[in-house]
């Protein structure tokens, strides 16, 4: 079983930076796919990054550049690092496991709960 756990959100002004973390105290999958979504209020959720088992990374136009996942097998933990952060950041970013490891963004099936984002101008 997958139990993933985020932390390293909070306010931050634009420009600014934040790494969050994902923490996976249930069992390790190597060949799972691995990343983080986000949601704004009265948004849909979207994809931000995703890292897969030979750690090949994808990431939409809005953050390439900016934001970096990565991962530490041996600590079980998957990170992402967010620098030129806008107010269009903000957001509740997920961490999340795709046991097919294909990295569709439909297929991830394991979630966490969340860590808020505050970008302010």
């Amino acid at each position: 079983q997958v139990q993933l756990v985020e932390s390293g959100g909070g306010s931050v002004q634009a420009g600014g930076s934040l790494r969050l973390s994902c923490a996976n105290s249930g069992d390790t999958y190597s060949n799972y796919c691995m990343g983080w979504f986000r949601q704004a209020p009265g948004k849909e959720r979207e994809w931000v990054a995703t890292i897969d088992s030979e750690g090949t990374t994808r990431y939409p136009q809005y953050v390439k550049g900016r934001f970096t996942i990565s991962k530490d097998n041996a600590k079980n933990t998957l990170y992402l690092q967010m620098n030129s952060l806008k107010p269009e950041d903000t957001a509740m970013y997920y961490c999340a496991a795709d046991s097919s490891g294909y990295c569709y963004t439909d297929l991830f099936d394991y979630w966490g709960q969340g860590t808020q984002v505050t970008v302010s101008s």
